[in-house]
């Protein structure tokens, strides 16, 4: 076997045999509510999961550490892998219902057609799909009939895609050796940032943070009159900045400006980086406004729903400023940070408005963070590199000066790095972002204008979740191929993915 294969499927592997316990969790939920046609599908589906990683951790040993091809090709695999797993639970349980087998009785709801859309592997894949990434887009026509076992499956699967399959991931290179796959997550999630902590490199520590703030944004929810149920998968998905419901409205369904007024600072703890989550926690409070990128999330969440605001009442679309503010701020706050929550219909609104989400979703929150978009970080450096470059038109060539950003101070060089790749991911970013939307305009009725379009696509490469309704279980299958290639690099920031594919097709090393 290749050895750029062993490593990957090495990867993959143990990836796989950490998963497979998380996903034998929806037995506490088919234990508690009942729902004993799920547990064959749901043992099933641990089974295989487990199965192919431990084949595959068996058979791929490598012996030395990985490239650079490889370090992508595993970013990419690991995700593609559990994505694939993920499917396996809708489709189980939507056969078993399908059969309906003597030894459970099925309630009328989960014989409801929303439940057997996802009989339908790609429907399958694609509610998977937006789960680990973070997307929120689904092929449910009423969640609320889905059961309560796939329900939990769907908020777990955007709990670990904000931060599980990065952190597994961590650990499994953290176990294997594999110091450059290690290096690679760890300057893409917090894990890169506890460096002057005893525990930098103990994954634990992420999960017990996130873990923490999921628990307090569910007592939250619960005590500002959301079910217990519907508290614990909306705070999950919330900090998560993921957005699956367990409602057929999402938080619409509520119709409650209390809970959407508390959902607002659980969707800004989750655009935060999570470094600054562990901070706080320390006490060391001084981090709201000393990070840089904190203070940018702050202001970006102002500064856009003033904006949102002031369109709102220009247009009509709602008749005071508080009525104006708890629509377009919450849903300007959800696009912005990718949580994907819908208290109001988008696609009722004016082309500026829907603009002006777009806008929010394409840029994101902050790097190490759960949201998706090209993260503010990437645009800050866009903005004072540029600047940069047409000032030095003014200096001598035979200056030295020095780049001064967020506290550090760069050579020309490192100045150029780090604008050259923050500038290369921007556009691979908008260069999908118009092929998906040439795509989408090419097999969607014609009833859907080109500003719904662009908001979808923006959506869903954003990983968000918004939606104007051309999402569901009725597209082509050329739509549902182009919305899940877009979630999936939208996730992974597109490099992994573009090394991961031509590695696969070339077979070859970097």
């Amino acid at each position: 076997m290749s050895e750029w294969y062993v490593q990957v499927g090495e990867d993959v592997g143990r990836a796989l045999t950490r998963l497979a316990p998380l996903m034998g969790t929806l037995l506490l939920p088919a234990a508690y509510w009942g729902e004993v046609y799920a547990v064959p599908g749901v043992l099933a589906s641990v089974a295989v999961t487990f199965a192919l990683g431990w084949v595959l951790s068996r058979l791929c040993q490598p012996a030395d550490d990985a490239s650079k091809a490889e370090v992508f090709a595993s970013a990419g695999a690991v995700w593609l892998a559990a994505v694939l797993v993920g499917t396996l639970p809708f489709l189980t349980v939507a056969w078993t219902v399908g059969v309906n087998p003597g030894f459970a009785s099925i309630p009328p709801s989960a014989a409801d057609p929303t439940l057997r859309v996802f009989q339908d592997p790609v429907n399958a894949w694609f509610e998977s799909m937006s789960g680990f990434t973070g997307s929120g887009l689904t092929m449910a026509r009423k969640e609320s009939e889905l059961p309560h076992t796939i329900q939990w499956w769907r908020s777990l699967s955007q709990w670990l895609g904000g931060l599980g399959v990065i952190v597994l991931t961590v650990a499994i290179v953290n176990e294997s050796g594999n110091s450059m796959l290690s290096q690679y997550y760890e300057d893409r999630s917090p894990l890169g940032q506890f460096q002057s902590d005893d525990q930098s490199n103990d994954p634990k520590l992420l999960v017990g943070v996130f873990t923490v703030a999921t628990l307090l944004a569910a007592a939250l929810f619960w005590a500002v009159g959301m079910p217990v149920w519907d508290s614990l998968n909306h705070a999950m998905t919330g900090l998560a900045t993921g957005g699956f419901s367990v409602t057929d409205n999402s938080i619409a369904t509520y119709d409650s400006a209390v809970i959407e007024y508390a959902l607002w600072p659980v969707m800004l703890l989750g655009s935060i980086a999570f470094p600054i989550h562990y901070l706080i926690l320390r006490g060391d409070l001084r981090n709201l406004y000393a990070d840089l990128q904190t203070r940018w999330v702050f202001g970006s969440f102002a500064v856009g729903s003033v904006a949102m605001v002031a369109v709102l009442v220009q247009s009509g679309a709602y008749d005071g400023v508080a009525a104006a503010l708890r629509y377009g701020g919450f849903q300007f706050i959800s696009a912005m940070s990718c949580t994907g929550f819908q208290s109001a219909p988008i696609s009722e609104w004016s082309v500026t408005a829907q603009l002006v989400l777009s806008g929010g979703m394409t840029v994101g929150a902050a790097a190490g963070s759960t949201a998706g978009g090209i993260k503010l970080v990437r645009l800050l450096t866009l903005l004072k590199g540029t600047a940069f470059r047409i000032s030095g038109v003014f200096y001598p060539a035979s200056a030295v000066r020095r780049f001064r950003f967020d506290g550090r101070v760069l050579t020309d060089t490192e100045a150029s790095q780090e604008f050259e790749e923050a500038a290369i991911v921007a556009f691979l970013w908008v260069l999908f972002l118009l092929l998906g939307i040439v795509v989408l305009l090419a097999v969607v009725p014609d009833s859907y204008t080109l500003e719904n379009v662009v908001f979808e696509i923006a959506s869903t490469q954003g990983n968000v979740g918004l939606s104007t309704g051309i999402v569901g279980p009725d597209m082509s299958p050329i739509a549902k191929g182009t919305l899940l290639f877009n979630m999936w690099i939208g996730r992974l920031e597109i490099i992994p993915v573009l090394v991961a594919l031509r590695a696969l097709l070339t077979r070859g090393r970097q």
